[in-house]
């Protein structure tokens, strides 16, 4: 079941309610029994799972998470150094 926030016009108070979607809002305040309830809305976070979506897909890029594809990567100077050339053989052709 749904959880609805209501907040009473009258005292101020504000609870939450769980309630089926087909009920009708609530009215009355609990509190100092006046008909001065109304149900707040706020946003809600959306949340896209699975295979099929990307995290570009809902994302702008300044909420960007520190563990990106970029800090994965390894820095050029942890990368091995290719082995060293072996040295070139000497020459036959040098005469003394």
């Amino acid at each position: 079941m749904p959880v609805y926030t209501y907040q009473c016009d009258h005292c101020g108070v504000r609870f939450d309610h769980h309630q089926k979607f087909t009920d009708q809002p609530l009215t009355w305040c609990p509190e100092c029994h006046k008909k001065a309830l109304r149900k707040v809305y706020t946003p809600v976070g959306i949340v896209f799972k699975g295979s099929g979506f990307y995290a570009t897909d809902h994302r702008s890029p300044s909420g960007q998470t520190s563990h990106s594809s970029r800090s994965e990567e390894k820095p050029a100077s942890e990368t091995p150094a290719a082995p060293a050339a072996p040295a070139p053989a000497p020459s036959a052709d040098k005469k003394d």
